[in-house]
């Protein structure tokens, strides 16, 4: 049994018909992608994970327990973040105090924007910050606001404070999208790290098929809100459902 472990969920808005069937296995410690055509059902998934959307059938169980009819700061603090598709930072705050936020909402369960001039009292939270900043390849940056850093930075700052929480599942939604190459390889490098260093599975919603098959371990691929085929990733490539899923081939 997976960390994850997803069953017969289906999800409708109105007449149309977003997810059907779904299960989803996503074991513990690995790189599990979901892949798909536009319109496949990936979004919606994800956001039945993390709480929101509900699902109209079936179940979602994290670590054992049912993160159904949970809020998402409750989902997430049972383990799970959530990287979006563009990144969620506050872009008028420098990148330590962007680190900060997730400290202070681990420790008291909330924060006060009111609180950021007292912030950098907290000496050990302070030092928990600078050494994720240096995990990541950015403590250079601890000063820069976030606004003025490149997308690929914006994306790195995001994952550390995901990280920065210690969550036991991280989940990506394209996390490369609109990233340069540069910034793409530097991204997938990022991901590479952590999971080397962490114990830590990972989630990914990914369009760009160099970034799949460069960190998956397991590849789940969904067409019209239903799972097509499962598999490793070199059975994927050459799958005749897959290349009719994308490329409209037959059998």
């Amino acid at each position: 049994m997976g960390i994850l472990e997803v069953k017969d969920v289906g999800k409708r808005f109105g007449g149309l018909k977003a997810l059907s069937d779904v299960n989803l296995s996503v074991r513990e410690n690995t790189v599990h992608a979901i892949i798909g055509p536009n319109g496949a059902g990936k979004s919606t998934l994800l956001n039945c994970l993390v709480g929101k959307l509900i699902p109209d059938s079936g179940s979602v169980m994290f670590d054992g327990q049912s993160v159904l009819g949970r809020t998402p700061y409750e989902i997430n603090q049972m383990g799970i973040s959530r990287v979006f598709q563009t990144p969620e930072i506050f872009g008028d705050l420098t990148v330590m105090e962007n680190m900060m936020i997730p400290c202070f909402a681990a420790r008291d369960g909330s924060f006060r924007m009111h609180a950021i001039e007292n912030m950098m009292n907290e000496k050990e939270m302070v030092e928990q910050a600078e050494q994720m900043l240096i995990d990541v390849n950015m403590i250079d940056k601890r000063g820069m606001h976030s606004a003025a850093m490149s997308r690929g930075d914006k994306r790195r700052l995001e994952m550390a404070m995901c990280l920065i929480q210690n969550p036991k599942l991280l989940l990506l939604d394209e996390p490369t999208a609109g990233m340069a190459r540069a910034d793409t390889n530097n991204t997938i490098d990022l991901l590479k790290q952590i999971k080397e260093e962490r114990d830590i599975t990972i989630a990914i919603i990914e369009h760009d098929m160099h970034v799949v098959f460069s960190l998956a371990d397991r590849i789940t691929v969904l067409a019209q809100g239903t799972p097509l085929v499962e598999d490793d990733p070199q059975n994927i490539k050459g799958h005749p459902k897959v290349r009719e899923a994308y490329l409209g081939e037959a059998h």
